[in-house]
């Protein structure tokens, strides 16, 4: 049984129990990562459609960074809990990201960027999430586009401390482009408990951090994703040793996507295109000025004589 929304659509009578699984665990230039999103059973939840929980390293590690690669279709959204990175894209844009600091990247019908270690990069770590979210139809043949913000707003909420990374909480809204409907929040839980408020017509994904956490009183560690569907009006969190976690929601997106290497796409015949123009050095994608190794795309998993 479902609802009508008043302004959106139709919300669930009440909420289906919390799914959790296991990220996937992976390499990205010499990082270890935890891929919590895409996961076979979610593919997207809301617009969020990739999520890689990087590190943490130990703090005497020093790392390589990803050389020059392409995106199209998305935005990436940066966000360190210790260490710092510089991005450099095909715009011209240099910023170092420091802990505290979102960069979000448009990525439309075609960018480039490379994320480099700093000389400071490995004095104290690296520990952080590389998040993408799917451009919906009407923007994502658009103009590429970067922002970097050095603050966002932050919420009390009991015992919990949410920054807002993208949309809005309790009347904080964040600065940052958002083409759809979202909202992606750093949730820090001192010891206790804390209720958490969120949009009923949005389903959530959450990824913890750091710490052990209880979500509608089930166990979710770091190494674990995990799945609330709409038909929720808040998440009760609670920790007996502190935790730190992101909440990623928003409403269904508008159609399924194809997701290959760094591209996001409707069909595998785009995002095929999208490397076979990578690797041409296609003027679609520009050029970084990173003094890193050029990436190549990889060749596509499936027989093309067959799209």
């Amino acid at each position: 049984m479902t609802r009508a929304a008043a302004d959106g659509p139709p919300v669930p009578d009440g909420p289906g129990p919390l799914e959790v699984w296991a990220s996937r665990e992976t390499v990205v230039g010499d990082t270890r990562v935890r891929r919590a999103l895409p996961h076979r059973s979610r593919r997207t939840v809301g617009a969020w459609c990739f999520a890689d929980h990087m590190g943490p390293l130990a703090p005497d590690a020093t790392p390589t960074g990803i050389g020059p690669h392409p995106h199209t279709g998305l935005h990436t959204v940066t966000w360190l809990v210790e260490g710092e990175m510089l991005h450099r894209d095909s715009l011209g844009s240099e910023q170092i990201l420091r802990p505290g600091q979102l960069n979000l990247m448009t990525a439309g019908q075609g960018v480039s960027h490379a994320e480099e270690p700093t000389a400071r990069g490995g004095g104290g770590g690296m520990h952080g999430i590389q998040l993408w979210v799917a451009q919906p139809e009407a923007t994502r043949h658009g103009p590429p586009a970067f922002e970097h913000h050095p603050s966002l707003p932050g919420v009390e909420l009991g015992s919990a401390l949410a920054t807002v990374l993208v949309g809005t909480l309790d009347g904080a809204a964040s600065p940052a482009r958002r083409d759809t409907d979202l909202v992606g929040l750093d949730v820090r839980l001192r010891r206790g408990a804390a209720e958490l408020p969120v949009e009923p017509s949005f389903e959530h994904a959450l990824v913890v951090l750091e710490g052990g956490v209880r979500v509608d009183g089930r166990p979710v560690v770091p190494g674990e994703g995990a799945y609330a569907g709409p038909g929720r009006h808040q998440l009760d969190l609670d920790s007996t040793e502190g935790a730190r976690l992101l909440v990623l929601g928003g409403a269904p997106f508008e159609s399924a996507v194809v997701m290959w290497w760094n591209f996001v796409g409707r069909t595998r015949q785009e995002v095929a295109e999208a490397g076979r123009q990578w690797n041409d050095g296609a003027d679609r994608f520009g050029d970084t000025g990173s003094p890193m190794a050029r990436i190549p795309s990889p060749r596509p998993p499936w027989d093309p004589s067959r799209l």
